[in-house]
């Protein structure tokens, strides 16, 4: 089967819990990697993601020089739509 891997950066303005055991992670931008396979079965190109990859561009004031989660995609859509929801709601809230 062919894969094919897509990379692309996110930015999350407010700590966010992608889920799983890795607890609340920081506000930042966050370089994304996903792997997907071609499917073989159907008579149209379909990809299938396999893996998501989030990993955090370092601050130069972080302890920690990089790190990175694996999590699912859905995990990383929510991360994404509650992060837009708080800034909404902020920018309602500015004086």
């Amino acid at each position: 089967m062919t894969e094919r891997t897509r990379r692309y950066s996110v930015v999350l303005h407010f700590p966010f819990d992608p889920g799983g055991e890795y607890g609340m992670q920081p506000a930042g931008t966050y370089d994304v990697e996903t792997v997907e396979e071609q499917l073989d079965s159907v008579s149209f190109i379909a990809f299938r993601r396999l893996l998501t990859i989030i990993s955090k561009r370092p601050d130069p004031d972080d302890q920690v020089r990089y790190s990175s989660l694996v999590i699912t995609a859905l995990d990383l859509e929510r991360a994404l739509a509650h992060d837009q929801r708080r800034m909404m709601d902020a920018s309602f809230r500015a004086p």
